[in-house]
């Protein structure tokens, strides 16, 4: 967001006659030495720092032969750095009440800290969290028993519907492009301990890092933080993500499975973060699917038929267009029928959209659950560092709201039109008969 006047405000008053007003969070940006980009807001109404580092290490950069490899690395991070074993830093880090954590996407690895402000305490956190960035070891006994616990717990996983529903279908939805890649156990059992050298190497370098900083310290002394934390990361840059995928052909997949419940998902890569039909397409799903007991999907699927506990419709935002899907479980003797009605609740809102009524509950909710996404310092953390990693508009935050009032049942039909093509929709159920 572009400097926005005044100070931080985390706490939103409710509604009133004329709307809601909300004071959206300061960001300030720059680009360290290093070549890391950063993106801080100070607030001081706790003692606490959170820091969040994003490298270009998603899963969506595993080679081809090697899937599971970008996981794997993100998971060896902490397990050992230059004077200190695994023990060492767990016991470093509970000593001054610090938190280091993270995790993999499809699109970016993550390692955040979370510690008191207090100079003493901060600094000595702040030392422990640079080293796991810039001095892993990956130690040889650590990375083989890791690598059997991740086999171990792929293969549990594979037994069950949920697990191999959302395989198959993300391999349906992108054959021939990164996202559509998952680990096997053959996979990760091929992985050497040089590869995870390597990769790590190549991708979580200063140049490719994004760094968000939230919390109870000055703009200097972020600025030396980041410069610190950065500045001995590997100098490589990771490659550019394939382009976007291509249409997937559609069709239907069924996969038989012993389970009561067939798991039922249907969709197609639809959105990219920042395109800018984000937030007519946010505000129609609330009406087909995203809307919990309000939804169309919940409303015909749920209530009228019995068919599902649980129904639901998302767009997943990505750097490459990520999904839209549907999903739900049912009796997998009704598969079948639950299937035809979820069809036919999308064909009629491609068609016809929200009306009048569906739009207005859709934009007050986004309205006023807004407040409750920066409500705390972790979730003003996740938010900004995913303004700064995929390059959203600075004033993201603040223009929000109005970006939701502005969607009229128009623009919702139109988006839809653009971004969920039903030749190109892909079905895959897995347990119905």
């Amino acid at each position: 967001m572009k400097m926005i006047h005044g100070c931080v405000v985390l706490f939103f008053t409710a509604f009133g006659a004329s709307g809601m007003a909300v004071a959206a969070p300061a960001i300030e940006h720059w680009v360290a030495p290093s070549g890391a980009r950063v993106y801080f807001v100070e607030n001081h109404a706790l003692p606490m720092l959170d820091v969040q580092v994003d490298f270009p290490a998603g899963s969506a950069r595993d080679p081809a032969a090697r899937p599971g490899l970008a996981a794997l690395t993100r998971e060896l991070l902490d397990k050992g750095v230059e004077g200190l074993d695994e023990n060492g830093v767990a016991d470093r880090l509970a000593d001054l009440g610090a938190q280091i954590s993270g995790g993999v996407n499809l699109d970016r690895a993550s390692a955040n800290l979370r510690t008191l402000s207090a100079s003493g305490t901060r600094e000595a956190a702040l030392d422990v969290f640079r080293a796991v960035l810039s001095t892993p070891r990956f130690p040889a006994d650590v990375f083989e028993r890791e690598q059997a616990r991740a086999v171990a717990a792929l293969k549990e996983s594979l037994t069950r519907p949920d697990t191999i529903a959302h395989r198959v279908f993300r391999a349906a939805l992108y054959p021939d492009h990164a996202y559509g890649r998952s680990a096997t156990p053959e996979s990760l059992l091929a992985i050497t301990r040089d590869e995870i050298e390597a990769f790590y190497r190549t991708h979580y370098g200063a140049r490719g890092a994004t760094v968000t900083v939230v919390g109870d310290i000055g703009r200097g002394e972020a600025e030396a933080l980041v410069q610190k934390l950065t500045e001995k990361l590997p100098a490589a840059v990771a490659a550019p993500l394939p382009g976007a995928p291509g249409r997937p052909a559609g069709g239907e997949r069924r996969l038989p499975h012993p389970a009561a419940q067939a798991h039922v998902l249907i969709g197609l890569p639809a959105l990219k973060r920042g395109d800018p039909d984000f937030f007519a397409l946010q505000v129609g799903n609330y009406t087909l699917g995203g809307g919990g007991f309000v939804s169309r999907l919940m409303r015909e699927v749920r209530e009228k038929r019995g068919f599902a506990y649980h129904v639901y419709s998302a767009f997943l935002p990505l750097a490459q267009p990520g999904p839209f899907q549907i999903g739900l479980q049912t009796r997998k003797e009704q598969a079948g029928e639950a299937l035809g009605v979820a069809r036919e609740v999308l064909a009629r809102f491609l068609l016809e959209g929200p009306d009048e009524a569906e739009l207005l509950a859709a934009r007050q909710y986004l309205r006023g659950s807004f407040p409750l996404r920066l409500d705390s310092n972790g979730n003003l953390l996740d938010n900004v560092a995913t303004i700064g990693f995929y390059g959203l508009p600075l004033d993201y935050l603040d223009s929000y709201v109005d970006n939701i009032e502005k969607v009229t049942a128009a623009d919702v039909r139109a988006a839809f039109a653009r971004h969920v093509k039903p030749e190109n929709l892909v079905t895959v159920v897995v347990g119905g008969e």
